[in-house]
């Protein structure tokens, strides 16, 4: 058993092969190696390499063409493969750039997707009344997961809807005074949003997938549009006599097609020797060919690229806070204004008052936040900011203890109470908390 001078484990001995003077070969998992032993890297003896992790080329040439792949980490290693053979030539390319995927097409509606919400606000099949089924095709995760997206924009599209039909909310467009051309967004609001002289609350969901009006696209799919939408919070709201103002933190860019950059072949009238050229050129197109091989098992059937044009002002969910504050939250008549903030949206709502401090002090009566991923140590909010919170905010987490049991914090900010599932049957808990800080 090998040790170091240390007296650490090695891993096993290198196989010796017969005859062998100058040259050990050292097999890994189907792979050998050739090395010579005064240049071989220590740090490879013992090491496991996945099979078909590494793709290699001839010496001299870079190593680890697979982006994310350890390998491609890794520095320049004195060992090789050997002259021209290489790991490419045992890969079914057929296979690894998938051709048999079928098109990217899918439908954009829920009929044509042939789901409809039932009575009771779940996504249910409509000729078999099951739940949604993600492996709708057996070993072709990334069509499955493109399809998925796919159903996720169109439910985002229904709860607009649903927003404007159920809520009587209105859709405002942002930048207030935005161009025709430039990029665009929008949030909700009731009618009295800014009117209404006694109270308004405000919404902000977390990051990713989700937009306005949504608190998880997971469980609007999987459980119900109770479960992952704001709806049930707007309607108590609207019921209890609130204003309502729904944020759109993830908006913040609008996509479209890259435009196709040509390039000009370089002149033959240059100057370098003919064989220079030669040779530079060779390595070009073996450089293409390894770049157009990668393209097309990272991106099988040539899907547009695009690029993303953000739009001013609202590039981030912390300055959308900011905008909407600044433009209709400080401007609404409402003696109390209250927050219900998931995730990020805590964070956003910490950055607004780290700007505005003294207006959200002035104007904001309670902050609930759930399952809030704000720190006031990396945002450095001030010693007072803490204070407000600790008097004026409280953070109900996932826990498996009883609702509204003390979860222990290592942050000196506001409360953290115990919360099953934070988007499920809250809606009452929370307002009612906020019902009995009305001034």
């Amino acid at each position: 058993m090998p040790l170091s001078t240390t007296g650490t484990y090695l891993g096993p001995a290198p196989r010796l092969f017969p005859g062998c003077r100058r040259r050990c070969r050292r097999v890994r998992n189907d792979v050998s190696v050739s090395c010579r032993p005064r240049k071989c890297n220590s740090n490879l003896v013992g090491a496991r390499i996945p099979r078909g992790k590494v793709i290699t080329t001839a010496r001299g040439s870079s190593t680890g063409e697979l982006e994310g792949h350890a390998s491609s980490r890794l520095p320049p290693q004195p060992c090789s493969w050997g002259q021209s053979s290489d790991l490419l030539s045992r890969i079914d390319l057929d296979e690894l750039m998938k051709k048999d995927e079928p098109p990217l097409d899918f439908p954009d509606t829920l009929e044509g997707f042939e789901y409809a919400f039932n009575e009771k606000g779940q996504l249910r099949h409509i000729k078999t009344g099951e739940p949604f089924v993600f492996n709708y095709r057996e070993d072709l995760h990334r069509w499955n997961q493109k399809r998925y997206e796919a159903l996720g924009e169109i439910i985002t599209k229904y709860v607009y809807e649903l927003l404007e039909k159920d809520c009587n909310l209105k859709k405002i467009s942002i930048p207030v005074d935005a161009t025709e051309s430039e990029p665009k967004s929008f949030i909700f609001m009731s009618e009295d949003a800014l009117t209404n002289p006694q109270k308004l609350m405000v919404l902000i969901h977390g990051s990713g997938v989700v937009r306005a009006g949504q608190w998880a696209r997971r469980l609007i799919i999987n459980e119900d549009l109770d479960s992952g939408t704001q709806i049930p919070f707007i309607k108590r709201a609207v019921a209890e006599g609130y204003g309502v103002i729904v944020l759109n933190p993830n908006e913040n860019y609008i996509e479209v097609e890259k435009p196709k950059i040509h390039v000009q072949s370089s002149s033959d009238s240059s100057d370098e020797p003919a064989e220079k050229r030669e040779r530079k050129d060779k390595v070009s197109k073996e450089t293409k060919k390894r770049r157009d091989f990668y393209e097309k098992y990272r991106n099988p059937q040539r899907e547009k690229e695009m690029m993303q044009l953000y739009i001013r002002e609202n590039g981030s969910p912390e300055e959308h806070a900011i905008y909407v504050w600044d433009h209709f939250i400080a401007q609404a008549a409402a003696e109390n204004v209250f927050f219900v903030a998931h995730s990020y949206g805590g964070l956003a709502f910490v950055e607004l008052m780290i700007q505005r401090e003294a207006d959200v002090k002035n104007k904001v009566t309670a902050v609930a936040l759930t399952d809030s991923v704000h720190n006031v140590w990396h945002q450095e909010a001030g010693k007072t900011i803490r204070e407000w919170m600790r008097e004026n905010c409280c953070n109900w987490v996932s826990s498996s203890e009883p609702l509204d049991t003390s979860v222990e914090s290592m942050l000196p900010d506001c409360p953290r109470v115990s919360a099953v599932h934070v988007q499920m049957a809250l809606s009452p808990i929370l307002q009612e908390w906020m019902i009995k800080r009305e001034t």
